[in-house]
């Protein structure tokens, strides 16, 4: 398998894992809701797949392509933040020797987060005033709907007191590379979805109990999102959370008031983004 069809399989695995797991106040084959289906979400994956993918694009134009090509297929914003993380991603997979581990992957990324540009910052703002993403609203300056002032990173470095996945581009994807280790997607045998299940959701629940998603903060204010980060942060001790029909009662119960943790559902995508890219032999699944 060349690299473009690591990277395509490795991505259009991730989204698909994303949306057949129950993940409170997320879409998934189980539940859909905030005006969604899952399949959705995975007819956008296939679609933003080709230009994620393609071998020497830019950063920018990755993003920006692969936006418009989600919308085209789904109607609506399914992916943004998880076309935030992927691009950069994918570009340093294409590096020579980045996929021999995690620490050569994440020296490549560095190196492609460093030279992102202000052709980058253009194409990357056209792709997220296209998607229109909830919350949104106006950033004075630096606000996506003007031309940019600074390099991609910059502008994401600016913005990453508030926003966990600007917080990725200034880290060098600090979060999404502890979740890629904590799924342990390498001790789990490919055979054995039920664990592979439980692990996306510890791993979804770990990130979602540590900080008030985004997302959340955006659309409903910090209380709340700091009330389902409480709630979060109780479930994380439960070795297998699905099983227990609690668990998906509180999924209803964010849907219904409207909750979507999308920033988190939107990092454990990258985590699984790069386990698939790592530790290739889950593809299939």
């Amino acid at each position: 398998m060349d690299t473009a069809a690591r990277l395509r399989a490795a991505f259009v695995a991730a989204c698909t894992l994303d949306v057949a797991v129950r993940k409170p106040g997320n879409v998934s084959l189980a539940s859909p809701g905030h005006g969604m289906q899952a399949q959705q979400f995975i007819d956008s994956a296939h679609a933003a797949a080709a230009p994620l993918c393609t071998a020497g694009a830019t950063v920018g134009w990755r993003i920006e392509h692969a936006v418009a090509a989600s919308w085209a297929a789904a109607g609506c914003n399914t992916n943004l933040g998880i076309v935030l993380l992927a691009a950069p991603l994918a570009r340093a997979a294409e590096a020579p020797g980045a996929l021999a581990d995690a620490a050569a992957l994440r020296r490549a990324l560095a190196a492609v987060l460093d030279a992102l540009d202000l052709d980058d910052a253009r194409a990357a703002f056209r792709g997220i005033a296209l998607a229109n993403p909830g919350g949104l609203g106006d950033a004075g300056d630096d606000d996506v709907r003007r031309a940019p002032r600074l390099t991609l990173r910059q502008a994401m470095q600016q913005a990453a007191p508030r926003d966990r996945i600007a917080h990725q581009y200034a880290t060098d994807f600090d979060d999404v590379f502890a979740a890629a280790e904590d799924l342990g997607f390498a001790r789990i045998p490919q055979d054995d979805s039920a664990a592979r299940e439980a692990a996306i959701q510890r791993v979804f629940l770990g990130m979602l109990g540590r900080w008030p998603d985004s997302h959340i903060v955006r659309k409903h204010g910090e209380a709340v999102a700091q009330n389902v980060m409480t709630a979060a942060h109780r479930w994380r001790a439960f070795s297998s959370p699905g099983l227990d029909p609690a668990y998906a009662a509180w999924d209803e119960s964010l849907k219904s008031a409207r909750l979507n943790p999308g920033t988190t559902a939107d990092l454990t995508v990258a985590a699984l983004f790069v386990a698939g890219l790592l530790h290739g032999a889950w593809h299939g699944t």
